[in-house]
């Protein structure tokens, strides 16, 4: 570290210190939370979670973890999750939260990456007389290209990337303004001060057993510098507050947020003829393997269609569009900590697997979103069907090129994409991945079921994700020995 950057940091800690105490001196009681990567795949591993709800790969996960409300104490089973996670203190990754309170985010953004973001979800949610796991976002996050920050203040364009800044979550206006005053007292400006609303016409606010849980993520994705993302993640240069009033206030709850809308009316369907001779290329280099090519749908519906329903949606951004290899979208209702082998049978049923024979593999291939401008990242990851533990992804990063290969002559082949999935990869197979075995959650064995997931991130231009009706979807096909006899295209 650096000498400035080391000066910078205390300056910081100073400013936080004086925040924190102009909020004590309005009236609140501030407690300190924490920062922490939530590894589902570690969890998974030592039987603290069921599954990894379908993890990206891509993206090392950051939560809040925050003080309970004063009075309150974290539950059993939620302390073995934060202590397997090495988050000490008082702390919950899923939490409650009063009409009248806030959780404040002050610190500084992730290094240069490719796309990061903040947004919140429900957690569990009271339907009828039960219990559920919603997991669901219910508005926009605030990403790298819409945050205030002191290089992009009001959201401007510039720098978005390791700048100071502070994100209010809370329900109400009056708390809102007072938090900020306090903020701005303590030296930060209100240009880099941002306000994640909860709109309480839709949420279940409150402290009680009934009422909604919530969790804020962040998500950096493809940075630039693995040191720098190695120390955000282990050591994020930020402080989360629960910020309580003393006294009662009267409210003055916001209105539901006002969103970004999906689309630009450009689509990608111009491609479809170049996909097809992709896709025939693709059989061709493989005809003495049996070709089963496989489903693809939406993954996940948007957030507030499932706070709607009372299902659960495994927490999808609005930032994003999710395809996966199965012709159903999620949709189930599920108790807290679900078991996900005990859902969606047809992951599983009939089972797509890969064994270790040289001839087996999958295909992954599709128009690349980023290529012809409809995404700032996109990715593809394989999943266990049972324990939903994304074991690697495969981003545009890795694939840019790879269709040329197969259409030497297609001037539109660098808008597509074609991608190997096996157990032996060859010397000459550039653009493949081998997926691993017998490494438990962090592979996947050769017996195990599995589907395949899709990511498509961030329209530029309208700062938020792609329309489904614009895009074409990614596919796959699987590949089977002939002498198997068991496949079929």
């Amino acid at each position: 570290m650096s000498i400035g950057t080391a000066l910078a940091q205390d300056m910081e800690t100073n400013d936080t210190e004086a925040f924190q105490q102009a909020l004590e001196q309005d009236g609140f009681t501030v407690q300190e939370g924490d920062l922490g990567f939530f590894d589902t795949i570690r969890l998974l591993e030592e039987g603290v979670l069921p599954s990894a709800y379908g993890n990206n790969p891509t993206t090392k996960y950051l939560i809040y973890f925050v003080p309970p409300a004063p009075g309150y104490e974290v539950d059993e089973r939620i302390s073995g999750l934060t202590n397997t996670l090495g988050i000490g203190g008082n702390t919950t990754p899923f939490w409650n939260l009063g009409p009248d309170e806030a959780v404040v985010f002050v610190g500084r953004t992730p290094p240069e990456c490719r796309y990061f973001s903040y947004d919140n979800y429900v957690i569990h949610r009271t339907v009828g007389n039960e219990r559920r796991w919603v997991f669901a976002n219910f508005a926009d996050p605030i990403n790298n290209l819409v945050i205030k920050t002191e290089g992009t203040p009001d959201g401007a364009s510039g720098d978005p990337f390791n700048q100071t800044t502070i994100i209010i979550i809370t329900a109400d206006r009056g708390i809102d303004q007072r938090i900020r005053d306090a903020a701005e007292s303590a030296g930060y400006s209100n240009n880099t001060i941002n306000t994640q609303v909860l709109p309480s016409v839709m949420l279940n606010m409150g402290v009680e057993n009934d009422s909604d849980t919530f969790a804020s993520f962040i998500r950096p994705a493809l940075f630039n510098d693995t040191q720098a993302e190695e120390n955000y993640i282990n050591n994020t240069p930020a402080t989360i507050f629960r910020i309580t009033p003393n006294n009662t206030t009267e409210l003055d709850p916001y209105d539901y947020p006002e969103l970004r809308v999906r689309g630009t009316g450009k689509t990608e369907f111009d491609l479809m003829d170049d996909l097809e001779e992709l896709r025939v290329a693709i059989l061709e280099r493989y005809n003495e393997s049996n070709a089963t090519e496989l489903p693809i749908s939406v993954w996940a519906p948007v957030g507030t269609d499932a706070i709607q329903r009372g299902i659960n949606v495994l927490g999808p951004n609005n930032d994003a569009a999710y395809l996966w290899t199965a012709n159903q979208t999620i949709s189930s209702p599920t108790p807290p900590f679900f078991d996900t082998s005990e859902y969606y049978p047809f992951l599983r049923d009939p089972a797509i697997t890969l064994g270790n024979d040289s001839n087996e593999s999958i295909i992954v291939y599709g128009v690349n979103h980023v290529a012809t401008g409809k995404a700032m990242y996109s990715n593809f990851a394989i999943y266990g069907a049972d324990t939903w533990n994304g074991v690697r992804a495969i981003s545009d990063a890795d694939f840019s090129g790879s269709a040329e290969e197969y259409l030497p002559d297609n001037p539109n082949a660098k808008y597509l994409y074609a991608y190997k999935l096996s157990r032996n990869c060859s010397e000459d197979d550039q653009y493949c991945y081998e997926v691993p075995y017998g490494q438990g959650a962090y592979g996947l064995e050769l017996d195990q079921p599995f589907f395949i997931g899709f990511r498509i991130y961030l329209e530029n231009s309208t700062k938020t994700g792609p329309a489904y009706s614009e895009i074409v979807y990614d596919r796959a096909i699987k590949f089977d020995p002939m002498s198997s006899g068991n496949m079929s295209s």
